[in-house]
Formats: structure tokens, sequence, C-alpha cells
């Protein structure tokens, strides 16, 4: 089970997050290697302070290596498996990032920025969907697509979509000189490997968004990345991108796992450029859904992403976790034919990358899944509780 989960190179690759321990009621900074999971929690109390070390990777290498700074103290499948059965009552991996701001960046991807457009032209009316992907279809034609944003190109094009009355906000922020760039969720509001991924009651037309998260310190260096479902309420940011918030910010709807890989020799930014990221829907009404998020044809280079998210303009102190956009965009049919998919509760959620693992979540009512009850206070409790303790191991659990 455990292998279905991690990445396919595991062996070679250097894995952090966290886990909820029963034994001591809070969440500790882990590395798996293996069929192992090391406790970090001498070297770092959170995956943050982990992240801003000189040299992460060395310094979790050399953890592994030390049974002072780290020791074995779970077995991998068994975490695997407790997380994926949504068991609380054991040990079961959390969101990998804690003290991180959870960003996003939005319409990065030709396809998917269609999609917005189409959504601005229904106001947020399912209904609609098939006949305005025509209209917009047949007036953009496929030569966007090859529009460097910010270019004079860009400019022109825009010119020619003003003078046909289809300007929208979204191919702004798709072609235009500055990408979307906002906050998906609060801090340690994320949910992790098996946790239920939340739908609110308002919301009648949505779906998951297969994105790959990139991991960046508070220096602005990326550091690592994993996979993230940005829960995406059609409906209701088609009625106004001011309601971006509503739509997106919900119990439940960030998710990000299974766990952060650390950039090595071996495992670099560069690796990622190329990555393909595969989603997999299994409804309990027998429906299935394939989609792919190739990550070669963003329209902006991660370093832009980067740069329009963290600089002078903006500072932050414990790190962020950055959700790069989506390619997949759902326009296959679900139910009634024009209608196009959104989500039924029970659907199972696969988000998959050869070198990142795999993230699975089941949809469930935001207002019903588990409350977000563990904030900053609990987790600084937590914390000191730890400090105090005599020093010594916890032993396996």
């Amino acid at each position: 089970m455990a292998a279905s989960v991690l990445p396919e190179d595991a062996g070679q690759a250097l894995l952090v997050g966290r886990v909820w321990d029963i034994g001591t009621g809070g969440p500790r900074v882990v590395a798996v290697s293996g069929t192992e999971v090391f406790d970090l929690h001498r070297v770092a109390g959170t995956v943050s302070e982990l992240l801003e070390l000189p040299d992460p990777a060395a310094a979790v290498r050399a953890a592994l290596l030390d049974p002072d700074l780290a020791e074995p103290r779970w077995v991998t499948s068994d975490v695997v498996s407790a997380s994926l059965e949504g068991d609380t009552t054991r040990p079961h991996l959390l969101a990998p990032v804690d003290l991180q701001v959870i960003k996003a960046c939005g319409v990065t991807f030709v396809d998917s920025m269609i999609e917005r457009v189409i959504e601005e032209r229904c106001a947020g009316d399912a209904g609609r969907a098939a006949e305005m992907r025509e209209l917009v279809g047949r007036a953009l034609g496929g030569s966007i697509g090859a529009v460097r944003p910010g270019s004079p190109e860009a400019a022109e094009a825009k010119r020619v979509l003003i003078a046909e009355g289809l300007w929208s906000q979204y191919l702004e922020v798709g072609i235009g000189p500055d990408p979307e760039v906002f906050t998906k969720a609060p801090v340690l509001s994320s949910v992790g490997l098996g946790a239920g991924i939340g739908i609110p009651a308002f919301s009648s037309w949505n779906n998951p968004e297969p994105e790959l998260v990139l991991i960046v310190t508070s220096r602005g260096e990326m550091v690592g990345a994993t996979l993230g479902n940005d829960v995406n309420l059609r409906d209701v940011e088609g009625r106004s991108a001011l309601l971006l918030g509503k739509a997106k910010d919900n119990n439940a709807s960030s998710a990000l796992g299974p766990l952060i890989r650390l950039f090595d020799g071996a495992f670099t930014l560069d690796t990622l450029r190329e990555e393909e990221i595969l989603l997999g829907v299994e409804g309990p009404d027998g429906y299935r859904l394939e989609g792919r998020n190739t990550v070669a044809r963003i329209s902006r280079p991660f370093e832009e992403l980067v740069a329009a998210t963290h600089g002078r303009h903006h500072q932050y102190p414990d790190g962020f976790a950055l959700l790069t956009g989506t390619l997949f965009a759902p326009t296959q049919d679900r139910d009634e034919p024009g209608q196009g998919f959104t989500h039924k509760l029970g659907d199972v959620v696969t988000i998959r990358s050869r070198h990142l693992g795999a993230l699975i979540n089941t949809v469930g009512a935001s207002e019903e899944l588990p409350e977000w009850t563990f904030g900053l206070r609990q987790l600084f409790g937590y914390l000191e509780a730890q400090r105090l303790q005599p020093a010594g191991r916890a032993g396996r659990r």
C-alpha cells in the first residue's frame, strides 16, 4: 500500500512531512525512508523550521545517520494505511506543511484560462457551458496558446479581443504582465493524505484541480515540492471574481501531500518542469474521470510565479507553499448532456506523479467533515509541552 502512495523512485527520494503522534497528542516532523518513518523532532519542531536551515536536504541526510537526532518511530506501511483508512486513532499523515502560508497561482495554463472565461460568460450557470465553450473557442481559435504573457504579442491579442467584446479578467492574468496570486487557505488548515476534501452545500458546479506545489523558504528559495488539490467552485467564482475567497477557502478545501520531496542532486527544479500530474476521480455511482496536468505547458516559469509572490513587495517569514495552477479543466459530461462535470459526495480523487507520489482524498460536505480545530495556539502549546518533557526516546508506536 505504501508503494502506491510514495514516489516511483522513493528509494532515492528525500521525503519529509508530518505525522500525528497518538502518544504525545500532536504533530511530529518526520522523514520517510524505506519501510520506516523517522521522528525529526530533535532537529526541528516544525517543517517550517526544518526548511529554514541553510541546507535542509543535508540536515535530513545527516539526521538519518545519527540516532541521537532521528529515530525510527513508525512503520511506513502502517502510517500510510491509517491515513488512507481515515483512522485518526492511529498515527497518520497530515498535510506536510505547517507554518507556511498557502498561496496559489491561477490561470497559468491556456486551456484552464479559456475555461475560466467560459465560467465568467456563463455567470456560474453550468447549463450554458457547452454553448459558451463553442462561442469562445471560435473567437479565440488556437493562436493564443503560443502567446507569451506580458509580451507585445499578448498586448496585440488583448487589443483584438477587446475589439471583439471578448476581453476578460481571466485573460488579463492569463496573458497580461502580472499573474494571479491569491491566498488559498489559512496556516495549518490544509488536509493531508486520506482526509476528506470539502465541497460546501452552496455549490452545485465544482471540480478538483490537480497541481504541482512548490515549497519556498522565507528567502524565496524553492527547496522542494508536493502535490495539491486546489478545490474549485466554478459556479461561485463564475458569478464574480470578487467571490474568489468564497470559492477557494472552505473547510477542508485545500489538500496537500502526501509528503514534501526535497531537492537534491538527483531531483531538481528542472525535474519538475517536465512532470506529468495525473488525476483520477472514481465516483460512488461508478463514474470515472481521468485528466492530466502537463507542467511543461505552463505559460509562466516557476521563477516568475515565485517572484510575483515573494520579494520586496511581500515577505513570508515562515515560508510558503505555492500551488502553480493546472492545465486540467473538466468538460466531460457526468449527468445531463452539456452540464459538464461536477463532484458528488463520495468521489475518490487521486492526484499522482512519478516523482511526488499520490495524494488521495474523498469528497465530503464541508459542513459535515471534521472541523479545523488545531491552530497556532494549539501548535505552540504542544511544542512548549514537548520542550518541557524530560529527554528520552519516545519509542516506536
